[in-house]
This record gives structure tokens, C-alpha cells and sequence, in this order.
């Protein structure tokens, strides 16, 4: 049997009281999630455990099967696997976000979702004005970047943008965790207040600010860590697969998890990704594959932006344009495929950040009978015969190894 898990990140929401206390999830025309949730089995999955932060890294992990408390170091190292970048033990590799601050506030962590190519432009002027032996920027996809610092310490702590929009950026900026670690926060927040003045009077900010965006008018580094030592899929449950993903992050848990990373053209992280090029992909993919992992960011950019009705509609458009052909395409393959739907993390629109909720999920297996659930929200999947799950649990329930599932919530 084959695998096929469909994660819309951030794709899970609280009660929206413009929604009259519903959530997108329970708003939003999705046809096809939901006749696979009637032939499949449900549940919620915990996939961000106390202590740890509920953002996409740590999410991701468990949802592969990973315990995040033991391969979690920064979401950076993960990023710089991706992008190709070699870390040596003792290098330091972390986020830097592209972000527009405005009277002293954090604006937005996206800088109003800049272009790939606009970005390029300003991190080369930032590597010529800022890089040395020790700062090494490496540009990313739109606002995601990174930056790896040689020989320095990493105990310190950063806040990640998208928690904080409208806050006031100053009392935000890194903070040491040790008196070891004084000099390389020195050294940040330096580079932060530097590229201000940078980036300020730059020709792409400018032509921004004509055509009315968001000018890109700082960094901002966060999730720092050293390389991680990771076992392979291959090595954990035996299979090999494949991840199909726009996000630096998710390519780079799959090379560090041993996975193929599948390129697609016209894939952008936003509501305007190409859904069908994925869709396509994947099926393609399983030709190959014993596992593929599509991976689709737009849903968690709506519940950033705090956007519930642009929420409705990817939602929606993964249903249409990604999931219908998937179901309809694997029914007709000679071998059984199995599939399974879930969100890596919540992202309410109203809080326009991750917490830790747990996320609704759904499993069909050919092979196995179906629960009684047969609509795909926050609510309906609490009936759900999985219960509330954790840990490998939902891996080896996709793959049909184990099931351990807890009481009904």
C-alpha cells in the first residue's frame, strides 16, 4: 500500500464570532475532505508537546513521526538543509525574516509578502554591507531567509515576528540567556538597527512605497540552532518517500528525513500557489514512492494575516483543486493508496499566530472500516474513533503498524 499525507498548515481555527461561533473549517465548501472523512477514521492529534514551541518545525516533526523534544534545534538548521547550505557543528543557523516595521511596531513579519526577486535585490545589498568572516546571509523565497553565524553562541532568545504583529519591536529584539552569549547578541541586534538604515532609502523599498506596499525596512532573526542529528524515514518505518512543498522549512525536515524534495513550478506559499501543479505532482510521486508528503502553506499565511475570509477560500481551494484530484486519481492506481488530512498546527485568525491546540485529522485506509464522522472540523472529528492522539501515533496508524490511541475528548 502506498502513503499520502495532505497537511494545510495552519489550517485548523477557533470559534469565529463573525462566523457565528463557527470556524473556517466548518464554513468553507469542502467536498471531497469531507467524503474522505466519511470513508476514513478521525480524530485530534496533539502535535506540539508542552514545553515546546507550537510553531511549524516542531509540528511537522511529530506529524512524521519525529519527537520533536529530541530532533527540535531551531527551525534555521532545517531551513539551511534545504537551501543546500553545509553547517559545520559549531555554526549557528537561524531565520531572518524580511519584515516591514512601521512607527516603532512590528507592521507585518511577511513585509507584505515580498517577491522572491525583490527580496534577492535587498539580501545581496545586505551580504555586501553587513556579511563578514562570521555573518553569513543566504536568501530564501520571499520574506524567509537565512543567516548563519561561525563559531558563536547560541544561547540566547528570540521572538518569532508572526507572534507579535503591532507590537512594539524594540523590547522584542534578542535577548541573552548567558553571559557567554553577550557578544553574539550584541552582534544581532547590531545587524537588526544596520540593515534599518540599509534598507530604509533602498530603490526596491522605494518603488514599494510608490505602488503602495509594504517597504521590507528591517530584518529579524529568530530560531536559532546547530545541525541535527535526525534518523531517515527509511531508517524509522522503512519506507522511502518524498515531500512536495514552497517552504524552505518543510524541504529541509524531508532532506534531513531523508526524503526526495519534488519541485513544483508556480509553487509560492500563498493563496496563488499552484495547487493543481502539486496535486499532480504527488500522484506522479507515488509512482516511486512508497510515502509523499504534500505540504501547503496558504492556509496558515491566511490565519497570519487574520484574513478569515481569504482562510474560507484555501481552504477550499485545496479541497477543489488539490484533493478532489488526488482521491479521484489513487482510485484509479493497482496499488491501494492510503491517505490522510491534517493541519500541522493551528493559526486562529482572530490570534493571527500558532498555539498549541490540537489539530482535527482524518486517515483513510482502504483496508480499514470507517467511524461514524463523516464532516472534517475542529468539532465534528472529537467523535472520531482515534481519540486524541500523540507522539507516532499517527504515522504508524497512516502506515498501519500501531494504533494507541486515548479516550474520546
Amino acid at each position: 500500500m502506498k502513503h499520502i499525507i495532505i497537511l494545510g498548515d495552519g489550517m485548523s481555527d477557533r470559534p469565529i464570532a463573525s462566523l457565528g461561533g463557527r470556524t473556517p473549517l466548518m464554513v468553507a465548501s469542502k467536498p471531497s475532505i469531507d467524503a474522505l472523512c466519511a470513508r476514513g477514521r478521525c480524530g485530534l492529534f496533539e502535535t506540539v508537546p508542552p514545553g515546546l514551541p507550537p510553531g511549524s518545525a516542531v509540528a511537522n516533526l511529530a506529524v512524521l513521526g519525529y519527537d520533536p523534544a529530541e530532533t527540535f534545534s531551531g527551525r534555521g538548521v532545517l531551513e539551511a538543509a534545504s537551501m543546500g547550505v553545509d553547517l559545520d557543528p559549531d555554526d549557528i543557523a537561524m531565520r531572518c525574516n524580511l519584515i516591514c516595521i512601521e512607527n516603532g511596531r512590528i507592521r507585518n513579519h511577511s513585509a507584505g509578502h515580498i517577491s522572491t526577486e525583490e527580496a534577492t535585490e535587498l539580501l545581496r545589498t545586505l551580504s555586501s554591507e553587513l556579511g563578514s568572516d562570521i555573518v553569513h546571509f543566504h536568501p530564501g523565497v520571499s520574506y524567509r531567509h537565512l543567516v548563519v553565524l561561525k563559531k558563536s553562541s547560541d544561547l540566547f532568545e528570540c521572538t518569532p515576528p508572526h507572534d507579535v504583529p503591532g507590537q512594539m519591536f524594540e523590547p522584542l529584539m534578542v535577548k541573552p540567556l548567558a553571559e557567554e552569549a553577550s557578544e553574539t547578541v550584541d552582534l544581532l541586534n547590531s545587524l537588526i538597527l544596520q540593515s534599518q538604515q540599509i534598507l530604509a532609502d533602498h530603490p526596491v523599498n522605494l518603488r514599494r512605497i510608490e505602488q503602495g506596499k509594504d517597504p521590507a525596512n528591517s530584518i529579524w532573526f529568530w530560531s536559532a540552532g546547530r545541525k541535527p542529528r535526525m534518523k531517515t524515514m527509511k531508517e524509522l518505518y522503512g519506507i522511502n518517500g518524498a515531500v512536495i512543498s514552497a517552504v524552505d522549512l518543510v524541504k529541509g525536515l524531508g532532506v534531513c528525513a531523508g526524503l526526495d524534495i519534488i519541485e513544483v513550478e508556480g509553487a509560492t506559499g500563498l493563496y496563488d500557489t499552484n495547487y493543481e501543479g502539486k496535486a499532480e505532482a504527488a500522484v506522479k510521486a507515488l509512482e516511486y514512492h512508497d510515502f509523499v508528503y504534500v505540504h501547503v502553506e496558504a492556509t496558515d499565511e491566511a490565519g497570519h494575516e487574520g484574513d478569515v475570509d481569504l482562510k474560507i477560500r484555501t481552504i477550499e481551494y485545496l479541497d477543489h483543486r488539490l484533493v478532489r484530484y488526488i482521491m479521484e486519481e489513487t482510485a484509479r492506481m493497482d496499488e491501494e493508496v492510503a491517505i490522510a488530512i491534517t493541519p500541522d498546527h493551528g493559526t486562529p485568525c482572530e490570534v493571527r499566530t500558532h498555539v498549541h491546540d490540537p489539530v482535527p485529522f482524518l486517515i483513510f485506509r482502504p483496508d480499514e472500516m470507517p467511524d461514524a464522522v463523516s464532516l472534517y472540523d475542529e468539532e465534528s472529528v472529537r467523535s472520531g474513533d482515534l481519540g486524541l492522539i500523540k507522539g507516532d501515533t499517527f504515522i504508524r496508524t497512516l502506515l498501519g503498524r500501531r494504533w494507541q490511541g486515548e479516550p474520546k475528548v
